[in-house]
């Protein structure tokens, strides 16, 4: 039913104009910067020749194939503004290796430095980013998910205690899997780890430090990179005025105490959310060189350089002329806005019992529906008035065991693409369909 209405609204969307769409994660059109990112392409393009790059084997013309991981000199300035946000200077360019955005990084890490034969499991969090499990499935580990529960009590935000013993079970201590290759070594994990960190898509949640710094020690121990999708940091409704320091990010906990050659963690992180997604710009970030060098040679990083080269210019315009920051603080000023409206209209509409969770930064807020409510029933009523609202079921880790019944009574709601009173109008409808349900 989720990916059915998700597919019929890509479909007919000249036909549903007035549909209220509360799956859709990007954001609304009328805010995306359109006339800052076309200077910054004229600015690219036409203001400088790049004669400097002719002899340059670590930079190269914009508009040719760019270098492995990446122009050095973007990479320096996606760096600098790092460490100008993090309030740290220990993230450098050879720490940053660019990508076509965070679904590329994820695919790309998974290929580089893991192997059916050698990876024993690969954990998600649940629940999770509806599309991750294929990325899996294209890896070969489709068939080697569990399932590790956010939850909002106790010592942690996710459940360490499975993840703890599912690592005892299905692996050992002491563990380094480097292959040869003729492009050089490979580090294979013996387990990864996928997870949102921070404004957690769909759950809303941030770890704690103790919760990341015990995800670490963990990984280490048991050697598993920790894969953290770190997309929604600078999305921070805490205040619309200025961009504050986020939380430690994991790989920076890494860098820190590194063990080993390769770390033990990737921060998969993008521009798409913080610009537009389709810029199609990404960076990950490592602990150290060796993991970084690993990924940005890949079969299509190696054979045609760093992917969105010319974009990745447009970016470190973007952050050289301080717009950068400029458009995050408008995002941040309207999401805010309409992340409240959405908490007053669920509280002012939805029956009470009704628990939220998030929606203090990122773009999704997870709503938890009293369990006599026929939730499926609803939503599928709300398609037919043209309000699409995704059930928890789409953000099942993949198989039948990591299944946690997510679609009985939650759902996903995204702020990022309705405006304030289009948010406020889906509530409505969603609580007298609720009403009008119940009462028969």
């Amino acid at each position: 039913m989720f990916l059915h209405y998700f597919n019929n609204n890509n479909l007919n969307s000249t036909t549903h104009l007035a549909m209220i769409n509360f799956l859709k994660g990007h954001p609304t059109r009328a805010i995306v910067p359109v006339k800052e990112i076309a200077n910054a392409y004229n600015r690219v393009l036409l203001d400088s020749d790049y004669l400097s790059y002719d002899t340059d084997p670590n930079n190269q013309h914009p508009l040719a194939y760019g270098t492995d991981p990446g122009n050095l000199d973007v990479r320096t300035t996606v760096a600098n503004w790092l460490n100008n946000k993090y309030k740290i200077k220990s993230t450098t360019a050879d720490l940053i290796n660019l990508t076509a955005g965070a679904s590329y990084g994820v695919a790309n890490i998974l290929a580089s430095t893991t192997s059916p034969q050698l990876t024993k499991k690969a954990f998600v969090v649940t629940p999770t980013y509806f599309l991750i499990n294929n990325v899996f499935v294209d890896a070969g580990l489709g068939d080697d998910l569990i399932a590790i529960n956010e939850t909002s009590s106790g010592e942690y935000e996710l459940d360490l205690e499975k993840l703890e013993s599912e690592l005892q079970t299905h692996g050992k201590t002491g563990v380094n899997n480097v292959l040869k290759d003729p492009r050089g070594e490979r580090k294979i994990y013996q387990f990864v780890m996928y997870l949102v960190p921070a404004f957690s898509n769909p759950g809303g949640v941030t770890y704690s430090l103790k919760t990341r710094e015990k995800l670490l020690q963990l990984a280490r121990e048991y050697d598993m990179l920790l894969i953290s999708d770190d997309v929604y940091e600078f999305l921070d409704y805490s205040s619309t005025t200025s961009i504050p320091p986020p939380v430690s990010k994991i790989n920076h906990l890494d860098q820190k105490t590194v063990s080993n050659k390769y770390g033990n963690s990737i921060s998969n992180a993008t521009f798409s959310k913080i610009i537009a997604p389709g810029l199609r710009v990404g960076w990950q970030e490592s602990a150290t060189p060796a993991l970084v060098q690993q990924l940005s040679i890949t079969g299509a990083n190696k054979s045609g350089g760093t992917p969105s080269q010319l974009s990745t210019f447009v970016v470190a315009n973007l952050i050289e002329s301080g717009q950068l920051d400029t458009i995050i603080l408008n995002f941040k000023s309207i999401y805010a806005e309409r992340a409240e409206i959405l908490k007053q209209s669920i509280q002012k509409y939805l029956p009470s019992g009704t628990k939220v969770y998030g929606g203090d930064g990122g773009y999704f807020l997870w709503v938890e529906l009293p369990k006599e409510i026929n939730n499926r029933a609803v939503i599928q009523h709300l398609a037919e008035k043209d309000v699409i609202i995704p059930s928890g079921e789409g953000f099942e880790v993949l198989g039948s065991e990591n299944r946690q019944g997510w679609g009985d009574h939650c759902v996903r709601l995204s702020i990022s693409y309705l405006t304030s009173e289009e948010i406020e109008k889906g509530v409505k409808i969603w609580g007298e369909t609720i009403a009008e349900l119940s009462s028969k």
